[in-house]
């Protein structure tokens, strides 16, 4: 019972990463797709605004990730890390990358610099999602099993190549539904259209590639497939399509804050019917729950360290993202600081 209450620990830990990182992979990849620097100027002033709070916060439900599948399930870490070592290498170098490239580009003068520092920023959004996604397909394809050595055919496969792309347009979506609202708050009506015909645009594409996902793993991962059209799990995917009309409703209407709402419900559907599509297994066919549990003295305190971590980490973020969403995160203007200078013929300050 213990190592059940973990996986659902862990499942949930990656459908926050999935949801909340995804975004930020989603900003990322429509500053790659925004053109040039004239054209492209005004939707990556958006970006830079939307995600300069509040962005990097979201890596921390990939420590979590990390942390439980270590903890909790040895085994599966160690298979997963063996066997895949590569693809989760590089979604490192480009989570890495990706930081440093959206930071170094903000202070630089010169075009030149600004353009190699966004390109990183840019490129890297793209390739890491896709890595990660690459990576969960050779688990969900049963190719990472135990005692696996590292090659290509653990994660460079049909379904594996099929998972990095619905990672790539999953966050592309929740990107475009979030930067829509950021266009209408902060008063950019021409951005707001800009981005919610990339999110229709999205949403259309992630239905068409959900749909070849259910070809593919017919053959290439049948227990996955078995559970996803089946039970909870088609309950799930039922779910994600009415959250997708519903977000592409809302967009047509205003977006805000119920299209951000609908959005993130189509992408933790989507992952939690993955997770409950595997049932029983970490690895299908070869490693149950069960047998890929850790200690049980290690699961139960994991169980409790998690529960005190989320209980001081989601008020904190949570409040984080309230503060974002009402503009008290906004950098100082020039205008601002001045205000706050000291008075001349008082250089404390004081007065």
């Amino acid at each position: 019972m213990t190592a059940d209450v973990i996986a659902v620990m862990l499942l949930l830990a990656v459908t926050a990463y999935a949801c909340a990182g995804g975004t930020d992979y989603g900003a990322g990849f429509w500053d790659l797709t925004a053109g040039g620097t004239e054209r492209g100027a005004r939707p990556r002033w958006l970006i830079d605004h939307a995600m300069a709070p509040v962005w990097e916060v979201n890596n921390v439900w990939l420590v979590f990730v990390f942390v439980i599948m270590w903890t909790g399930f040895p085994t599966l870490f160690q298979t997963v890390f063996s066997a895949m070592w590569l693809p989760l290498a590089l979604a490192a170098i480009g989570l890495v990358l990706r930081g440093a490239g959206f930071a170094l580009r903000k202070p630089l003068r010169r075009i030149a610099g600004r353009r190699l520092y966004g390109a990183v920023f840019a490129i890297s959004s793209l390739l890491t999602p896709f890595f990660l996604g690459a990576a969960v397909g050779g688990i969900a394809s049963g190719r990472a099993v135990p005692g696996t050595e590292a090659s290509a055919h653990a994660w460079a496969n049909p379904t594996s190549v099929l998972f990095g792309l619905i990672a790539i347009v999953a966050t592309a979506f929740l990107g475009a539904v979030f930067l829509a609202g950021d266009a209408a708050r902060y008063g950019a009506p021409d951005l707001v259209g800009y981005f919610r015909r990339r999110a229709l645009g999205s949403v259309v594409a992630l239905a068409v590639l959900a749909a070849v996902m259910l070809t593919v793993t017919r053959s290439d991962a049948p227990h996955v497939w078995h559970g996803l059209t089946h039970g909870v799990g088609l309950g799930l995917v039922i779910l994600a399509g009415i959250c997708s009309l519903a977000t592409g409703w809302l967009l047509l209407r205003r977006p805000g804050v119920r299209p951000r709402v609908t959005a993130v419900g189509v992408v933790a559907a989507a992952v939690i019917a993955w997770g409950a599509a595997q049932r029983p297994y970490l690895i299908p066919t070869s490693l149950t729950v069960a047998e890929g549990a850790g200690d049980p003295g290690s699961l139960r305190w994991t169980g409790l360290v998690t529960l005190v971590a989320v209980v001081l980490v989601c008020p904190a973020v949570a409040f984080l993202y309230w503060l974002d969403t009402h503009g008290e995160l906004e950098p100082l203007s020039d205008t601002d600081l001045r205000r706050t200078e000291p008075a001349r013929d008082d250089p404390t300050g004081l007065n």
